[in-house]
C-alpha cells in the first residue's frame, strides 16, 4: 500500500479542506495517507525523516506555510523521488521546458503539478484538446486566460497549456502577459512576454477562462465572457458571478477531487519509481 504523509504548519481554510479531501480519498482508494500537523519552525527537519523513512512513498506540504523564498526553498527539500505536488526545482524546470522524462532513457516520467495537471485532465475529458492533432499540439489555435501567476498553479498551468499550443493570457496584479509557442508548431518550449492589454480584451478573446483570485471579493464579471466560453474556477473562492452559465456553455466551479485524483495519481507512479531504484541492483546482480 502506497503511504502518504501530508505536512500541515499553518491555519489556512483552504489547506485543512485539501487535507480533509486527500484523507478521504486515499481511505476511498486504498492508499495510506497520515496528515502530521508540525510547528513552522520544525518543518525542514521532519521533511528530510520522512524523506530517508522507506516506508514513506509521497510527501506534500500544505502552503502557504511562511510565504516567498522560504516556501520555494522548503520545496526543494522534498525529495524527487517523493515530490508528489511536483514543486521541486528539477520538475518545475521540467515544466517551463517541455521536458517530459527525468531520465536519459525515458522511463521515467516527470512529476507534475497536481492542479495544473487537474485542470489539464478537465480540459482534455470536455473536449477542448483536439486529440486529431498529435501530442504537445493539442490545444494549437486555441486562447486560453488564467487569472492567477501563482508559482504553485497559475504559472506552470499558463506554461503547459502554451506549450500544447495554446495561446495563453496569463493575468495577475502585477500586469498581463501572453504565454505562447512562437511561430506555428515547431517550437519545443513556450515564450513569455509582458503585454499592454487589459482583462476585457483578453477575457473577449478566450475559448477558455481560468480562474484562481483566493479572494471572497473577487468575481469575473460575466459580461466580459463570450458566449460559449468554458469556465473553470480553482480558487476555494468563488470567482465567477451567479449567472456564469447564460455565457458558459460548459461551467467547472472547483477542481478540488480531480486535484486529489492526480495526486494519486503522482504517489502510484513515484511509488514504481522507487520500487524500480530498489530493483535495478538486484536484477544486475
Amino acid at each position: 500500500q502506497p503511504k502518504l504523509v501530508g505536512f500541515l504548519a499553518n491555519d489556512d481554510p483552504a489547506a485543512k479542506k485539501y487535507a480533509e479531501w486527500t484523507a478521504k480519498t486515499c481511505a476511498e482508494t486504498g492508499c495510506g495517507f497520515e496528515l502530521r500537523k508540525v510547528d513552522k519552525q520544525d518543518l525542514e527537519e521532519k521533511i528530510t525523516e520522512a524523506n530517508e523513512d522507506k516506508a514513506v512513498n509521497g510527501i506534500m506540504v500544505y502552503y502557504p506555510v511562511f510565504g516567498g523564498k522560504q516556501d520555494a526553498y522548503l520545496q526543494n527539500c522534498v525529495s524527487e523521488l517523493k515530490d508528489v505536488e511536483g514543486l521541486c526545482h528539477k520538475f518545475v524546470h521540467n515544466v517551463y521546458h517541455n521536458v517530459r522524462f527525468m531520465d536519459e532513457e525515458e522511463t521515467m516520467k516527470c512529476i507534475i503539478p497536481c492542479t495544473p495537471l487537474a485542470i489539464v485532465k478537465i480540459l482534455e475529458y470536455i473536449g477542448v484538446y483536439n486529440t486529431v492533432i498529435t501530442y504537445g499540439n493539442r490545444l494549437y489555435g486555441r486562447t486560453i486566460t488564467v487569472v492567477n501567476r501563482s508559482e504553485i498553479v497559475g504559472r506552470p498551468l499558463a506554461a503547459m497549456l502554451a506549450n500544447d499550443g495554446a495561446k495563453v493570457f496569463s493575468v495577475d496584479v502585477n500586469g498581463i502577459q501572453v504565454f505562447t509557442r512562437g511561430d506555428g508548431i515547431k517550437l519545443k518550449a513556450h515564450k513569455v512576454e509582458d503585454i499592454d492589454t487589459t482583462l476585457e480584451q483578453v477575457v473577449a478573446q478566450s475559448d477558455v477562462v481560468i480562474t484562481g483570485v483566493p479572494s471572497p471579493n473577487y468575481k469575473l464579471p460575466t459580461k466580459l465572457l463570450r458566449d460559449g466560453v468554458v469556465a473553470i474556477n480553482f480558487s476555494s473562492s468563488k470567482n465567477f458571478e451567479d449567472d456564469v452559465k447564460t455565457k458558459a456553455s460548459i461551467f467547472v466551479p472547483s477542481v478540488g477531487k480531480v486535484t486529489v485524483a492526480m495526486l494519486e495519481r503522482n504517489l502510484l507512479r513515484l511509488t514504481d519509481y522507487q520500487n524500480d531504484i530498489r530493483e535495478k541492483p538486484a536484477k544486475s546482480g
